[in-house]
């Protein structure tokens, strides 16, 4: 079959191709989100803004965090970022100040600092039957504000103080961090 002995070169690759690959072993859970943490954070570490730039980004995605906008802080803080031009790849980190595990107290305390600022007359919170949602709906706004303006003045100050930390530890970060890549 002389014709088959032209043809046989043209179809040998997809019959390589078709052999099977021995399957990797897949890395654990822990070391891949080990690798990936390291890569954020040395991204981080190695941003080229300004310290300044840096601390405002911290300082806006902290103050997104303390508001329960769930799935848009990191929006309002990429927004807010732009706007007082801080980083937004910081502002949308530090926007998980406020996590799956901290929600609850976070929230919390905001409306207690809410309900100080503007005074409750409603029930007692121990009064409400938090799983029933018609209970909850029956606060209405007067909950809305308690936690948004407790939010605004609880998030302001935490801004402060992470911008005022941010100031004086990126550079020591740097400085150390730098001195390790000497050393290397």
């Amino acid at each position: 079959m002389p014709m088959l002995e032209g043809i046989e070169p043209i179809f040998a690759p997809a019959m390589q191709r078709s052999q099977p690959t021995p399957s990797r072993v897949p890395r654990s859970w822990r070391v891949r989100w080990h690798r990936r943490l390291r890569y954020l954070y040395l991204r981080v570490i190695r941003l080229q803004s300004s310290t300044p730039a840096i601390a405002r980004g911290m300082a806006i995605g902290v103050f997104a965090g303390w508001f329960p906008f769930f799935g848009l802080q990191t929006i309002l803080s990429v927004v807010l970022a732009a706007l007082v031009r801080g980083n937004k790849l910081v502002a949308a980190a530090a926007t998980w100040v406020s996590n799956p595990l901290t929600y609850v107290p976070i929230y919390a305390f905001n409306f207690q600092v809410g309900c100080w600022l503007l005074g409750w007359n409603g029930r007692s919170l121990a009064e409400v039957n938090w799983r029933s949602w018609s209970e909850m709906s029956a606060m209405g706004s007067a909950f809305v504000t308690r936690i948004l303006s407790g939010s605004f003045v609880a998030g302001v100050f935490a801004a402060i103080a992470a911008y005022l930390l941010s100031l004086w530890l990126i550079p020591r970060v740097r400085a150390s961090v730098g001195s390790v890549r000497n050393r290397v």
